[in-house]
């Protein structure tokens, strides 16, 4: 035991080091990829171009062309057309680094929108500034009113003031009205996943007790309060038609999550293989989501770090539930989820690398890793991370958050413990099925129109 240990300790310091630059993806070179492909996945500017065909009401800002407003934003960003650069530069020193609001996703049933920030930095003076009650005024008009989504508890926002930070006042934002829906963002989270697989790992537990560590980790509580609040702002967008801001204090963990779960809901093209993977990239990679600092060891590790937490994978077992309850609605699998979960803490490419775009900037990573997304474009990568079930659904998918409905993701908490043989089986003869019955389908079409193009009356019958 006592060399096993070390080795393992061997392997976490060789796999944890200091500098960015000499991590594996800067060397890693597949000889089917090139350097360039899939960097970025969707810039911005395409994600604009897409709204500029539905309104007018917002543009592309360069703002932070320098990194020198944002340090956590990508160069380019979607805000509303009325408002001056000056007045982003303004409200952008208002809010939590800099991270003043901007678009996240525009509904186009009823042209809502959900924007993210972090907190205003009101103080214990309740400090105002015009510029941000400007901005976030812009987004609605006269008579329409708009939802705050804040993911800390009341007690927390308002605990934040003594130390700089804060809410709205209802006063200066008389439009839009607070919800408060707590989401653990750190040190609680990571333990909460420590204890989980800790239990999972525990082959002596019976039922009783495997149940009650289970219970007491309260993992599966994470992900209801993350699907429910998510749930949240899709209601306020498509039922309320009213716009909703998500934030929590820094607005890059719990906000991001929100706003990456609300769209998987509301929107059927996120719910395919490549419009998901663009979220990914828009959503976590480009707003901000700090990978480096909150995936840097494993659970198993020994080592506890303050600023670890798995947030992104709360959002890969939300998305799962969803896959679960929803099974013919997302075109990609499980498969794809379980590799980006181990891309986001292991990973021969640079997708997941650094903490911003800032970093990636620096450290040169698109210049010289390769891309994850490029990886799985192969054929066949992708057909791994396909739903051979899928059919695409158009409408809203409402996830049950009641007790019953929500379950342990036992493929990756699983995943090491159980063999997987009898349900690799079970999906391969799945797409046996599924292509044997495309296939005859194609047969029977193509047969169809043999027999009509030489017979008028088969040719009715077709038509028929």
């Amino acid at each position: 035991m006592e060399e096993c240990l070390n080795i393992a300790s061997s392997i976490e310091a060789l796999s944890s080091v200091d500098s960015v630059m000499m991590m594996y993806p800067f060397f890693h070179r597949p000889q089917s990829l090139r350097l360039e492909e899939g960097w970025p996945r969707l810039p911005t500017e395409r994600h604009f171009q897409q709204i500029a065909t539905q309104t007018t009401q917002w543009r592309l800002s360069d703002v932070n062309q320098d990194f020198a407003v944002c340090p956590t934003y990508p160069p380019a960003v979607i805000v509303p057309a009325a408002v001056s650069e000056e007045t982003l530069r303004r409200a952008a020193r208002f809010r939590q680094g800099g991270r003043f609001p901007v678009l996240s996703y525009y509904h186009t049933r009823n042209g809502t929108v959900m924007l993210r920030s972090g907190q205003p930095l009101t103080g214990p003076n309740r400090k105002r500034c015009p510029e941000d009650e400007m901005l976030l005024g812009s987004v609605l008009d006269e008579g329409e009113r708009g939802f705050i989504i804040d993911t800390r508890s009341a007690q927390m926002a308002k605990q934040a003031r003594m130390t700089g930070g804060g809410t709205e006042p209802k006063s200066s934002y008389p439009q839009w009205k607070r919800l408060h829906r707590p989401l653990e963002r750190g040190r609680p989270l990571q333990e909460s996943f420590i204890k989980l697989v800790e239990a999972c790992n525990d082959a002596s537990l019976g039922m009783d007790r495997w149940l009650g560590r289970l219970e007491s980790c309260r993992w599966l509580s994470h992900v209801k309060a993350a699907l429910s609040t998510a749930c949240l702002a899709a209601q306020c967008l498509d039922r309320e038609e009213s716009c909703v801001l998500v934030h929590g204090a820094d607005g890059t963990d719990t906000t991001l999550l929100v706003t990456a779960l609300a769209q998987v809901i509301l929107d059927p093209g996120c719910r395919t293989l490549k419009g998901f993977q663009d979220l990914l990239e828009r959503e976590w990679i480009q707003a901000g989501h700090p990978f480096h600092l909150r995936c840097a060891r494993s659970a198993y590790s020994h080592a506890r770090l303050k600023q670890e937490a798995p947030l992104f994978l709360l959002f890969l077992d939300c998305v799962w539930q969803l896959s679960r309850q929803f099974p013919f609605s997302l075109e990609f699998s499980e498969g794809l989820l379980l590799t980006l979960f181990d891309n986001a803490y292991a990973s021969d490419y640079g997708t997941f690398l650094c903490n911003n775009e800032k970093e990636r900037c620096l450290c040169k990573v698109k210049e010289s890793t390769h891309s994850l997304w490029a990886w799985l474009d192969q054929p066949e990568e992708r057909k791994k991370c396909l739903n051979p079930l899928y059919s695409p659904n158009p409408l809203v998918i409402w996830p049950s958050v009641e007790p019953q409905s929500i379950q342990l993701w036992q493929g990756l908490f699983f995943r090491w413990i159980r063999l997987s043989q009898y349900l690799d089986e079970a999906w391969a003869e799945i797409w046996r099925l599924v292509e044997g019955s495309d296939t005859a389908v194609k047969e029977s079409a193509e047969n169809r129109l043999s027999r009509s193009l030489s017979d008028p009356a088969a040719r009715l019958e077709s038509e028929r």
